[in-house]
């Protein structure tokens, strides 16, 4: 009788430690996604927060321009 209590007892910690291990790998699984989202949408701030600087600059420049047109006019 013993020796079946420890058989059970066995496979009840065995089933215990997969399960326990399927959950972290769950969660690791889930944390990597995590930080690889991060890492993209960082990489999609940078290229966006660049284009706004384009954009910042060429009206800068377009202004500057207007600017000169309309002070050689003036003269």
């Amino acid at each position: 009788m013993k020796w079946v209590t420890s058989v059970r007892l066995i496979a009840i910690l065995a089933v215990a430690s997969t399960l326990a291990a399927c959950g972290l790998g769950e969660t690791a699984a889930t944390s990597a996604a995590g930080a690889a989202s991060e890492a993209q949408q960082a990489r999609q701030a940078q290229a966006t927060e660049r284009q706004v600087q384009q954009q910042v600059e060429a009206a800068m420049q377009e202004d500057a321009a207007k600017r000169a047109a309309a002070e050689k006019q003036g003269e």
